[in-house]
């Protein structure tokens, strides 16, 4: 089972200008970071009960306040992430 088909795969590859394994290894680094990031964002998300510029349905006296820059060690070495706060 493949997560992308190769017409997605075809795109990436040409999007990132991929040609060498390191430019293979770069591409997917940020495509970690970009992941976690996201995966960051929605769990506040889910934490506060809103999305993020959604405040009309806030049900929290709790909201987001900034992000807090961190260095993550990975598989593919140091990365700065930030990570969303709230008060």
């Amino acid at each position: 089972m493949s997560i992308l088909t190769k017409e997605q795969l075809k795109n990436f590859i040409s999007e990132n200008n991929i040609q060498s394994i390191p430019d293979l290894y770069a591409s997917l680094k940020n495509l970690f970071k970009d992941t976690i990031q996201e995966m960051l964002e929605a769990e506040l998300s889910t934490e506060l009960g809103y999305e993020k510029y959604e405040k009309k349905d806030k049900d929290t006296p709790n909201s987001r306040n900034g992000y807090t820059q961190k260095t993550v060690k990975t598989q593919f070495g140091e990365m700065e992430i930030d990570i969303p706060r709230d008060r």
